[in-house]
């Protein structure tokens, strides 16, 4: 892969991260707060949810920190090698934690009675969108235990190529 290209996913990568940062600190505890205010009845539901959002966003960096060394295999010709696999688990692991958590965030919207200052749509669009979430977890999750997979069989070639040669 070509410096550049890099070069270009690390800035990427560094910037998601830093505004994943803003958001733990200061977007979504503020959110929830003027939610809180706006409505008193949320007030039980703030603290668990804004932890589970954070949890979620650092579950994310933990994968991009991951996806970062594993460029820098790349970059050093090295990412056939059984390190690689770490990091590629790192990934798998991040993702079942934050599917695991809209598993959970899924199911108290689904059983819990939480109250709404309107008719109850943004309930139900929370709701879609944990459902949502769960959804595109497990297939990322899946896609990643698959890619490890095609990792492994690069990697036997590449060691029984290595010992022709």
């Amino acid at each position: 892969m070509h410096r550049f290209y890099i070069a270009a996913l690390r800035v990427g990568i560094a910037a998601v991260i830093l505004f994943g940062l803003f958001g733990q600190i200061v977007v979504i505890p503020t959110t929830a707060a003027d939610e809180v205010d706006r409505f008193p009845p949320y007030a039980p539901f703030a603290a668990p949810y804004v932890t589970v959002a954070i949890i979620g966003i650092a579950c994310v960096q933990v994968a991009l920190a991951a996806v970062w060394m594993l460029l820098t295999m790349v970059e050093r010709d090295a990412i056939f090698t059984s390190r690689a696999f770490r990091w590629v688990d790192i990934i798998i692991g991040c993702s079942l934690v934050a599917t695991l958590l809209a598993i959970g965030v899924t199911g108290h919207l689904a059983l819990t009675d939480i109250p709404s200052p309107g008719d109850g749509m943004e309930l139900i669009g929370a709701l879609a969108a944990a459902i949502a979430s769960v959804g595109v977890g497990a297939a990322f999750a899946m896609l990643i235990v698959i890619m490890r997979s095609l990792l492994h069989k690069a990697t036997d070639l590449q060691t029984e190529i290595a010992e022709v040669v």
